[in-house]
């Protein structure tokens, strides 16, 4: 019995163990502004969704120079997402098919005519 149960617990770690089954719940991130500008407003929508859903700053904003750590609820399984932010002046800036299951940080830097997503 003891040995069965030993077994059982292999195989359920190897099974969670790989990529696929552990993704869940991988997808949170921080978002760093280094644009310079203030954010007003964030969307993080899956990729296959054919809308934005609720700004998740609410009534708060992001000024340049803050980080914000976005978090997503245990069973969420996707991994490709997009991003829009929107400034204070209402321009907008966007991101798509992000795979958030491999990066943990999202940096925003403006380059002159653009922001710039980099991802580490």
């Amino acid at each position: 019995m003891r040995r069965r149960l030993v077994l059982a617990a292999f195989a359920a770690a190897s099974v969670f163990g790989s990529t696929g089954a552990f993704a869940q719940a991988q997808q949170n991130f921080s978002l760093i502004n280094r644009t310079g500008f203030q954010i007003n407003e964030v969307y993080v929508s899956p990729s296959a969704s054919n809308s934005w859903g609720r700004d998740i700053l609410g009534d708060g904003v992001m000024p340049s120079g803050t980080r914000r750590n976005i978090t997503f609820p245990q069973r969420t399984r996707a991994c490709m997402f997009d991003l829009r932010i929107v400034y204070e002046d209402g321009d907008r800036s966007e991101a798509r098919e992000i795979n958030l299951c491999e990066v943990s940080n999202i940096t925003l830097t403006f380059t002159g005519r653009a922001t710039r997503f980099s991802y580490d």
